[in-house]
């Protein structure tokens, strides 16, 4: 079976924060997704809903296996029918895209 995303390995590249006009950019490709915090805490969020807490929590570990794959490590709040996705890279301190690439494959998650 071929992924509409391939592996893509972020463990081996230089990461860098995107500039303030490339999230911008970046965020207009993504639905629903927004920017929160600033400075150095600057990230994407996106709340996802869901009918109960066993759909819930089948979203987060489909999520836990994206990120694992993606060595990145998004914040996630889990609650019994929504989970808030915030994405951000602590080690460039702003936004990468790691985050536009992993937001993608999350949403992906739900596509029709």
């Amino acid at each position: 079976m071929t992924s509409i995303f391939p592996k893509k390995d972020w463990s081996g590249q230089t990461r860098r924060a995107l500039t303030a006009t490339e999230v911008v950019a970046r965020l207009a490709e993504l639905q629903g997704w927004t920017l929160c915090g600033d400075g150095a805490d600057v990230a994407i969020e996106k709340t996802y809903r869901f009918a109960d807490y066993h759909e819930t929590m089948a979203f987060v570990n489909a999520v836990a296996f994206i990120a694992h794959a993606q060595d990145h490590h998004p914040d996630l709040s889990v609650h019994y029918n929504h989970c808030v996705v915030r994405l951000n890279t602590h080690d460039v301190g702003g936004i990468s895209a790691t985050d536009i690439d992993c937001a993608a494959r999350i949403d992906a998650l739900l596509a029709p």
